[in-house]
């Protein structure tokens, strides 16, 4: 081999292994100035975790830095806010009601009042006309007793006083009636707390009883209002335990006038129920005691029977001062064969009238009276809650009359 190409092989060689030098030294400087590796995209490494940066993510090496975390305090414990009670609702006051509600006595004014008045005005009546007279009597229910002494007394009072017109005719007809009512019947729901000698006061204890369908438990939740309306405190027992429904419906009625409501579970023993609710009565001090008791068939003697087991065990510790049987007006007949069979269970003082502004008939009135001797004391004229009202013969008999 010639000198001269030798000689171009080891320069050749040279250079090559000054370009390698020269490579690896540019390499050390920059691991030595920036203290990494050049970044290796979405690489992923050993251990599963994901390398953005270029920094070993395997176990024992340098760990990344954790992110900022913001440190937020505890906050205060928030106790849990209790319901608002429901409001308390303004009751319209209980004198004049039956005034306010004349006008809901439309339909009984109608074939009864404007009925009769046709025909006492017409003047002298012969035999049919007093023949119609008793049959318009009839058909608004006053019964055959009433009616028989109401046709006979007007026959009488319109020969006497020579009756002409019938603004006369009118006012015969309204005293005749009212007198039929029996005005002088004291009316008074006897829920008045008395002195019970030893122990204090005793709140008054007021059964309510009836059919199913009659509005029983509404009326006892309506008696509430008018009670709470005169200034007195009440506590109500929900004896009605066969229906869930009645428990719950007098718990609403208790909520919005602001009176304490006593329940059993549902299907416990209605006279334990109605115990338990005079004994809160009395520990409480209030003024009445207004016992819902279930709804019963008249014609179920079983269930006849428990209505006199809870009158018995009440009586246990307390009085019982009323037991307001509530009838539809609407039944009619049917009404009064209830409040019969009812009154030989238990001793009904007083009769609550239900729907009568619903019927033409409002002679039941005139006829429960009669055939019972107890006096009608509340009657209900709506669906409103303070649609019941204390029962006054004259007002009654006016609005009939219209």
């Amino acid at each position: 081999m010639s000198s001269t190409l030798i000689v171009i092989i080891v320069v050749l060689v040279v250079v090559a292994v000054a370009l390698v030098a020269g490579v690896v030294l540019a390499r050390r400087r920059r691991i030595d100035l920036t203290g990494s590796e050049p970044a290796v995209e979405e690489e992923t490494r050993p251990g599963g975790y994901r390398a953005e940066t270029g920094i070993s993510l395997a176990p024992g090496g340098p760990q990344a830095a954790p992110e900022p975390v913001e440190v937020v305090e505890p906050a205060e414990p928030v106790e849990a806010a209790e319901p608002e009670p429901e409001p308390v609702e303004e009751i319209a006051p209980t004198s004049g009601r039956l005034e306010r509600l004349r006008g809901r006595l439309a339909r009984s004014r109608s074939t009864f009042g404007q009925g009769l008045l046709g025909l006492l005005g017409a003047g002298d009546l012969d035999e049919d006309s007093w023949t119609e007279v008793e049959d318009t009597l009839l058909m608004a229910d006053l019964g055959s007793g009433t009616t028989t002494e109401v046709v006979e007394r007007l026959r009488a009072e319109l020969v006497s006083r020579g009756v002409r017109t019938s603004d006369q005719a009118r006012a015969l007809l309204r005293e005749v009636l009212v007198d039929a009512l029996k005005p002088d019947m004291d009316r008074a729901v006897r829920a008045l707390p008395h002195d019970s000698g030893t122990n204090g006061k005793q709140p008054a204890v007021v059964l309510v009883a009836g059919v199913n369908g009659t509005g029983k438990t509404t009326t006892t939740g309506k008696l509430a209002r008018v009670l709470i309306a005169d200034g007195r405190t009440v506590v109500l027992g929900a004896a009605d335990t066969f229906r869930a429904a009645a428990a719950d419906q007098l718990q609403t009625w208790a909520q919005r006038v602001g009176a304490e409501v006593v329940r059993g579970k549902e299907g416990a023993d209605p006279a334990a129920v109605a115990f338990d609710a005079v004994k809160r009565g009395i520990e409480a001090g209030v003024d009445a005691v207004l016992v819902d008791t279930a709804g019963r068939l008249h014609t179920k003697t079983g269930l006849m029977d428990e209505l006199g087991k809870v009158k018995r065990v009440v009586e246990k510790q307390a009085k019982v001062d009323e037991v307001l049987l509530v009838l539809d007006a609407t039944t009619g007949q049917n009404g009064l064969t209830q409040a019969r069979v009812f009154r030989e269970v238990v001793d009904v003082t007083g009769i609550v009238l239900t729907k009568l502004d619903g019927t033409a008939k409002g002679g039941i009135v005139f006829q429960v009276q009669r055939e019972l001797g107890v006096p009608v004391k509340l009657v209900g004229l709506g669906e409103g809650a303070d649609d019941l009202a204390p029962f006054e013969p004259g007002a009654f008999v006016d609005a009939l009359l219209g």
